[in-house]
């Protein structure tokens, strides 16, 4: 029995019906999955993937009622459509537009999914699951963002100097540029910069404690 209600469970999962029936790229299933066990940046929350199945959702009304879009324009639009922070005048406005140009507005807004949903098309349908970075795993990510971060303003800071310099705005011999960031522990006193902090695994407030 719990075999069948599993197959069951399959067979009616919402995403994977709509994916069907707006006849959406097979594929989309697999970018979803991609997304969601990504690793660090590129990964994707399940309340992302809801926003971007949601659009190509739209995109797909849009396009079987034969309304030609511009890059960025169904991004916006279900921002219109969605979005806590647009008032009821600008959202009324937009689905009058898409009522107007052929698309059934109230059935797209029924079918647009919620992060629940997604999660239950990856787990149970897809089978998909995401294993969270070991702890040092997680530092080492946490390294790499921070020098990432560090590279960025470095170069950042010194082509705007630069550039100030070589116009007269300002006055300035060679230079070199120091960026730190440093952490002060409260309870043990001590104090480091970041990434010394995260190599060595933290402070000593453990230490004889």
């Amino acid at each position: 029995m719990a075999e069948d209600t599993g197959g069951q469970s399959r067979k009616s999962n919402k995403v994977a019906r709509l994916i069907a029936e707006y006849d959406l790229d097979e594929s989309l299933g697999d970018e979803l999955e991609q997304l969601w066990t990504a690793e660090d940046q590129q990964r994707k929350s399940l309340r992302d993937l809801a926003d971007l199945f949601n659009q190509r959702l739209l995109e797909s009304a849009m396009a079987s009622a034969g309304i030609s879009t511009v890059d960025g324009e169904i991004s916006n639009l279900y921002r219109l459509l969605t979005a806590d922070d647009v008032s009821s005048g600008m959202q009324t406005e937009a689905r009058n537009r898409l009522e107007r140009d052929g698309v059934d507005i109230e059935q797209l807004e029924r079918d647009f999914v919620s992060y629940q949903a997604i999660r239950s098309y990856l787990t149970e349908y897809r089978d998909a699951s995401y294993e969270h970075p070991s702890d040092s795993e997680q530092v080492e990510n946490v390294l790499d963002s921070i020098r990432r971060l560090q590279s960025r303003l470095r170069s950042l800071t010194e082509g705007s100097l630069d550039r100030l310099r070589s116009t007269g705005r300002i006055t300035l011999g060679e230079f070199r540029l120091f960026i730190d960031i440093d952490v002060l522990c409260e309870d043990c006193g001590e104090q480091y910069g970041v990434i010394d902090l995260l190599e060595r695994g933290g402070c000593d407030c453990n230490d004889g404690t």
